[in-house]
């Protein structure tokens, strides 16, 4: 999802990936390219682009800039639909609730916003980090959203009023990924400590209760449940770890990126996973066998986000390929 971690002042930790562009803040929209089952959309802002995510539906995408603006696409026209404006600082993270009603976007600036999608209209500005803002991630029925960032905390809110709910403290370093449970009722994050941990959310505040999923040997930089509750983790040590957490059991552990591993998603059978790496490669794995069944390569210069769609189609987006 993010384009690299910041130390959480705006500076970029250890620099872009080789072969990224950065400064740009052309905004274009999205080109579709056909393969298959697969679609990739390729947008031209070159550098700049922090994160990206479909909604449910895969028919609209959002930008997250530097520029401290979320940028909202038609993903079949191509065309910008809404420039959401009002962070003071870079975007680092955004995505669109369950039911497609709204959009939560992240900055530097040390807030998080949620936006009405039908009036691009900014409904409540959250106050309560002490440090960027990675990671924003709603919860299935759309009523709770949690984030987390370089203050190493993470805060559940309540999305209807607004509220700081619930405060969850545990990581040793940053917290940069996060994302629910299909049943609400637990809370994945990850972390520059390497960890996943996963919070018991039915633990009565203020008693917090967490799980530890350790193995990587890298920022956890991408999370995603499966809809029967399998957790997929994705590293900055370039390998994917499909979990069951109620067990705690390392399912799968997938290899095969030369970068680190940027998005993923399960496809709604759950048969297969894909995962877009912070580089010109996107995966698509057999979640049985672990096995990589297709691999889309050189078509994009940065890969951003993947999903699949209800009827099961892949979508891609990220920067356009620049290379002559």
């Amino acid at each position: 999802m993010n384009r690299g971690p910041s130390d959480g002042t705006g500076a970029r930790l250890g620099g872009s990936p080789p072969g990224s562009a950065a400064g740009a803040h052309e905004h274009q929209g999205p080109n579709k390219i056909g393969r298959g089952q697969s679609e990739v959309l390729r947008s031209t802002p070159r550098g700049g682009v922090n994160c990206s995510a479909f909604s449910p539906d895969g028919r609209t995408l959002l930008t997250a800039s530097d520029d401290g603006c979320v940028y909202v696409w038609g993903t079949k026209s191509g065309r910008l639909l809404w420039r959401l404006a009002g962070h003071r600082g870079p975007v680092k993270a955004g995505c669109f609730s369950p039911d497609g009603r709204l959009i939560a976007s992240s900055s530097c600036d040390r807030t998080i916003r949620l936006w009405d999608v039908a009036r691009s209209k900014c409904l409540h500005v959250l106050r309560g980090h002490q440090r960027s803002v990675e990671t924003v991630s709603f919860s299935p029925d759309s009523k709770q959203l949690a984030s987390g960032g370089w203050d190493k905390r993470v805060i559940l809110w309540d999305v209807q009023s607004g509220r700081n709910v619930r405060l969850l403290a545990g990581h040793g370093d940053s917290v940069q990924s996060s994302d629910f449970s299909p049943t609400s009722d637990s809370l994945a994050t990850g972390s520059w400590d390497s960890t996943v941990h996963i919070w018991d959310l039915r633990a009565v505040a203020p008693v917090v209760s967490y799980r530890n999923l350790e193995g990587h040997t890298g920022n956890i930089s991408s999370l995603c449940y499966s809809p029967s509750g399998l957790l997929a983790s994705g590293s900055w040590d370039k390998t994917i770890r499909v979990w069951k957490p109620t067990s705690n059991s390392l399912l799968l552990q997938l290899r095969g990126h030369t970068t680190w591993v940027n998005s993923l998603a399960f496809s709604p059978d759950e048969q297969k996973l894909a995962s877009a790496g912070y580089s010109r490669t996107v995966k698509v794995w057999d979640c049985l066998t672990g096995k990589c069944l297709e691999t889309l390569k050189g078509m994009l210069d940065v890969a951003h986000a993947c999903i699949f769609t209800p009827d099961g189609k892949l979508l891609v987006s990220g920067a356009a390929d620049v290379t002559p």
